[in-house]
């Protein structure tokens, strides 16, 4: 009776963990698919940044994502490579007590080239 309890409990801890860390990551995964989207789309290279914010943000709108800041966790970066836009940002959530979980995401991602005409 003991054994089961204590694998119980452990299931239950993990559980736990499960149910407060998917809602972090399911958003994450949200916004790289918002991202890959807009960023492989025909033409985004020669997208202004105001352009691109425009509909990152109205797909965030429809994909629930409500952790991102497009001022403050997106950056556009020029490189001799090419266009790329960066994703960084941090999550903070209470896990019990007072003990917080941190998340830290950092993904870029490269402008696309296709039917672009340079």
């Amino acid at each position: 009776f003991l054994g089961f309890v204590i694998v119980l409990a452990v299931v239950g801890f993990f559980g736990f963990l499960a149910m407060r860390l998917f809602p972090v990551y399911q958003e994450y995964y949200s916004a790289v698919s918002v991202f890959k989207s807009v960023t492989e789309a025909s033409g985004a290279v020669n997208e202004s940044p105001a352009e691109i914010r425009k509909q990152l943000e109205r797909r965030f709108q429809i994909s629930y994502v409500e952790n991102i800041n497009l001022d403050k966790d997106v950056k556009f970066k020029n490189e001799k490579s090419g266009k790329f836009l960066q994703l960084k940002y941090e999550v903070r959530r209470p896990l019990m007590y007072n003990l917080d979980f941190v998340a830290s995401f950092d993904k870029t991602f490269p402008l696309s080239q296709r039917g672009s005409v340079e």
